[in-house]
């Protein structure tokens, strides 16, 4: 039987404005919150049989994902820059990540990182992979096993763009998702176990994170107080603080002053009434405080931003 044809070259999508930013990824379900506004985001995606690989050159941000049914996700670091903060475990160790239908991370990235994800679909189940679970989970490999996969997807699109017009692009594409197949094979057959790292997937403070971000997500159009949050979830502060702590790598307060920073500024993008009224509405009550930290969290005033919504008439992305 015929291969189809398969048109192999890579799209790449690029981004300088966080408010432009959107995901590609097919078989994700993101969220995010920038820790700035001026970006220098990529993606490229490499469509296969059956399977997409992901080539992301991302941006300081906090990003909650949750992969949709019936995939499964491979998912490494194409760098080795400082680390991330995934499901709450810095990444210290070359390491692995695997996502089953509907599993969840929580990811931390506070200065810009590229990563490969290769998305599955349907899902893999008669390989011997390491099992998903309910979150991605996260295994060690050896620095030369990471190397191989870097390299593997920096010469899969290097050689999708050279063969995108080639007729036997099918067979091309069919070979290329073997070689995926054969390289995540060899990856878990070397997975080394480090136990403190497979216990942070299981941590109890994952679901008091999980409750907390969707109790902070029904504040979207109210300020949002740490012990409503803690009353509202039936834990203690310290409780929630050990929680975001652990998964967002800062604070309670911190975490929920950015997010209200966050909340106001799509306010601004909405087109506000005034800064003072936005900032008023979501409890900021030092107003010089206010401004100072917008400035240094967006790289602009909140009036600029403002401004900037009022003559382009544009809306917010979410």
């Amino acid at each position: 039987m015929g291969q189809a044809i398969v048109p192999l070259a890579p799209k790449t999508f690029r981004f300088t404005d966080v408010d432009e930013f959107r995901s590609s990824v097919r078989q994700l379900n993101v969220v995010f919150t920038p820790f700035v506004r001026k970006i220098a985001a990529e993606q490229t995606i490499l469509t296969l049989p059956g399977c997409d690989v992901n080539y992301t050159k991302s941006f300081p941000r906090i990003i909650d994902a949750q992969l949709r049914p019936d995939c499964t996700a491979v998912a490494f670091t194409m760098d080795d820059g400082v680390p991330v903060r995934f499901n709450g475990v810095e990444e210290v160790l070359p390491a692995i990540a695997i996502g089953t239908g509907g599993s969840q991370y929580t990811q931390v990235e506070k200065t810009p990182r590229s990563y490969t994800s290769i998305i599955f679909s349907p899902g893999v189940e008669d390989r011997g992979w390491m099992e998903g679970g309910p979150t991605w989970r996260f295994y060690v490999v050896s620095e030369s096993v990471l190397h191989r996969l870097r390299n593997l997807v920096l010469q899969l699109l290097a050689a999708a763009s050279e063969f995108a017009d080639e007729p036997e692009g099918g067979v091309l594409a069919m070979a290329m998702r073997e070689s995926l197949f054969a390289a995540v094979d060899m990856a878990f057959a070397g997975v080394v176990a480090t136990p403190e790292y497979l216990r942070a997937n299981f941590s109890s403070k994952f679901k008091v994170f999980r409750d907390a971000e969707a109790a902070i997500a029904e504040h979207y159009d109210s300020p949002i107080y740490s012990g409503d949050i803690a009353r509202e979830i039936g834990v203690s502060v310290r409780t929630l603080h050990d929680a975001i702590l652990q998964f967002r790598g800062m604070s309670l307060h911190r975490y929920l002053r950015l997010r209200r920073l966050w909340l106001v500024r799509q306010r601004l993008l909405a087109g506000a009434d005034s800064v003072k009224a936005a900032a008023l509405a979501f409890g900021f009550w030092h107003l010089s405080d206010f401004a100072h930290n917008y400035l240094l969290q967006f790289g602009e005033s909140p009036s600029a931003t403002l401004a900037r919504s009022r003559a382009s008439g544009s809306s917010p992305t979410h």
